[in-house]
């Protein structure tokens, strides 16, 4: 993967944000080999970042897995994990898989301390911007304003470097049927929440070159719905996709809106808890 192209990169804000694996990657390899330190924001939220914000409230440590094939099960098994199944096998008791719910159940019930997630998308994204150079947090609607003030944290952690820190933020989006990508509102949602709320702990020092363009595009979408989060899940394509498959609780907990004050933070490939 080559860097992206200067007039590409946002290089002039400190908060950056793209699509999906390719210019996220892109836009992280251009910061890293311009010297910048990086922290990159993965956003998924239906239901990738979403199902690791709930799984680490819980203490479990996540084990983000780029393939759903039979590799995932040897990942697994090297690791003394479980292996989240996909979400049909959530009808069987006690099942784990990419389903907020579910693994919030198997968090009630105990004795889960490590869990594979295989995810072409979250997953992927994860892995790619570690491999890039990035420090990688997991954000979600659940998350957003503790993943704010981590950043915030982090930022003056990293003022002393010789060239300006930059935060990328990175709605994952969803594949259509040949592989291509798919923006998906709910994500570009859960990115607004992050800016949004990292805007407002900065303004008084941030200036007009803390956002991108697209950065505070994605903000100002979050706040047309910030009110109705429920509603606005509920609505868009991938919240209806989700209702009318038959899982209603997906949605609803992935707009529990600032209910968790923990951090995902993802060290030597495993997501596990901080706080701001």
């Amino acid at each position: 993967m080559e860097p992206a192209a200067a007039v590409h990169s946002q290089d002039r804000h400190v908060v950056r944000l793209d699509w999906g694996p390719v210019a996220a990657e892109a836009l992280t390899r251009y910061a890293v080999a311009s010297g910048a330190p990086v922290c990159a924001v993965v956003v998924d939220v239906l239901s990738f970042t979403t199902c690791v914000s709930v799984a680490v409230d819980t203490g479990i440590r996540v084990h983000p897995y780029r393939w759903q094939d039979e590799s995932a099960q040897a990942y697994a098994d090297e690791r003394g994990a479980v292996l989240a199944g996909p979400r049909s096998a959530t009808r069987a008791e006690g099942a784990v898989s990419l389903s907020p719910a579910s693994i919030r159940s198997a968090g009630e019930r105990g004795g889960l301390d490590d869990l594979v997630l295989p995810s072409p998308n979250g997953s992927t994204i994860s892995a790619l911007l570690a491999d890039a150079g990035a420090d990688v947090v997991a954000a979600s609607l659940r998350n957003s304003g503790a993943v704010a003030a981590w950043l915030v944290d982090w930022l003056q952690a990293s003022s002393g470097s010789r060239a300006q820190p930059a935060v990328v933020v990175v709605p994952g989006g969803e594949r259509w049927p040949d592989g291509s990508l798919r923006p998906a509102v709910e994500d570009l949602w859960g990115a607004g929440a992050v800016v949004a709320a990292l805007a407002a702990r900065l303004e008084h020092r941030g200036g007009p070159l803390l956002l991108s363009p697209e950065a505070e595009a994605a903000g100002a979408a979050w706040l047309a719905v910030e009110d109705r989060p429920v509603e606005a899940l509920v609505a868009c394509s991938s919240g209806r996709e989700l209702v009318e498959q038959g899982w209603p609780d997906d949605v609803t907990i992935a707009a529990e809106v600032n209910s968790s004050d923990v951090v995902p933070v993802l060290t030597d490939g495993v997501y596990t808890r901080h706080t701001a």
